[in-house]
């Protein structure tokens, strides 16, 4: 059971004063910007190209923020139309591998134009060294991790309850400007010895920390020992969560655990099912096992992940509109993810026990509270700490063709 968290300046940190620097969730404003395959996507565009006048509109779902005539600047990063989508679509822009909510990924159309809130401030410092902490929000009772990790750009969706903030790791793209309120570094160094600087906070936060409605709440130890293992378990969750990206080895259960397809899962499978005596996840006529029963169980916001992944390729597609274009069948690809999502919901679910022994030991033993980050001068965080860093070297393209220069 989660301890009480104490109150005003007597309570351990929380996210927020550690990494100080956080976006909002991404907004598209239109559900078929993103999808579970590339090749819906592809369509989707060359259907609403074709359109026309009324038509165009009504497929392509305006808001307040983006209509077919409204002029965007181009994202980070990317070369797509900045003219309204109607006059002058441009080519198709490659899609980008994004993650949506904890453990799921789909991918998105990177064009600006078609999505009401994309948070250019994330596309900038997105490189082959960011990582991304996402907070998961706060559900009562819910259950389930505080947070989660990725290197891919996250959307930010929470499964239920209110979304929480991306945290980026860095402030500047190559690695560089920890994302940690000034002073940190130093007094961790000085108190744990611990050189690792960001990776060992994030590592840290991922083994110890707990939901609450003011975000997850990281008690800091006055034990060095306790925060080195800390930090290795957090390493270890970290490795899992990335999937083999940033160098590390794809996560895989011993063999004689791993799960396998034992029937092919059908075109479109009829209900999800799991057979905790055998061990065995059934879409349908398809089967797969062996599924450990903490997979099936692993939930974030009280939500089981195995079932809100079926669910979001399965659910009825909508009888017009772009949506209604998605895969005729079961393509392969998804058969792979999910014997991958699998094997790191079984594995986190293997570490959640030692997690767990960890915030048991930071409830009985003395740590850093929040006024002991404001006598060491970490707190309050200064507001520059808190805005994005001009990271610009470069010109971006503004609406209409203009260059924007921040």
């Amino acid at each position: 059971m989660a301890a009480q968290v104490a109150a005003g300046g007597a309570a351990p940190p929380v996210l927020d004063d550690l990494m100080p620097w956080s976006v909002r969730p991404l907004r598209t404003g239109r559900p078929w910007v993103t999808a579970p395959d590339a090749a819906s996507l592809r369509a989707r565009w060359d259907l609403l190209v074709e359109a026309e006048g009324v038509e165009q509109e009504r497929l392509f779902r305006p808001s307040r923020s983006r209509t077919p005539q409204t002029a965007a600047a181009a994202l980070p990063g990317r070369s797509t139309g900045t003219g309204g989508f109607a006059r002058d679509p441009g080519p198709y822009p490659d899609p980008v591998r994004i993650m949506h909510g904890p453990f799921d990924e789909h991918w998105l159309i990177p064009d600006h134009r078609l999505l009401d809130a994309a948070r250019p401030e994330l596309w900038r410092v997105a490189d082959a060294h960011q990582l991304f902490a996402v907070e998961h929000g706060y559900v009562p009772q819910g259950g389930g991790p505080a947070l989660s990790v990725t290197g891919l750009l996250p959307d930010g969706h929470s499964p239920a309850g209110r979304p929480g903030r991306i945290r980026p790791l860095y402030r500047r793209p190559g690695a560089q400007e920890p994302n940690l309120a000034p002073g940190l570094p130093g007094l961790l160094h000085a108190r744990y010895g611990d050189p690792g600087g960001a990776e060992s906070v994030l590592a840290w936060a991922l083994a110890a920390a707990r939901p609450s409605p003011s975000g997850p709440v990281v008690p800091l130890p006055a034990d060095g020992a306790l925060w080195a293992q800390g930090v290795a378990l957090g390493r270890e969750v970290l490795r899992v969560q990335l999937r083999g990206t940033r160098g590390g080895e794809r996560p895989r259960l011993p063999g004689g655990r791993r799960p396998y397809v034992r029937a092919a899962i059908p075109p479109r499978p009829e209900g999800l099912d799991y057979d905790p005596g055998s061990g065995t996840l059934s879409l349908g006529t398809g089967r797969v096992s062996p599924v450990p029963a903490g997979a099936w169980e692993f939930r974030v916001n009280g939500v089981r992940m195995l079932e809100l992944w079926f669910g979001r390729r399965t659910r009825p597609a909508e009888a017009e509109g772009l949506t209604a274009l998605r895969p005729r069948g079961w393509p392969q690809e998804w058969t792979s993810e999910l014997l991958e999502l699998i094997t790191v919901l079984a594995l986190l679910d293997e570490l959640a026990p030692r997690q767990e022994a960890l915030r048991n030991r930071l409830d009985d033993a003395p740590g850093l509270t929040r006024d002991g980050l404001r006598a060491a001068g970490v707190l309050p965080v200064p507001a520059s700490a808190r805005r994005p860093a001009s990271v610009l070297d470069h010109h971006e393209e503004g609406p209409e063709g203009q260059f924007a220069l921040l």
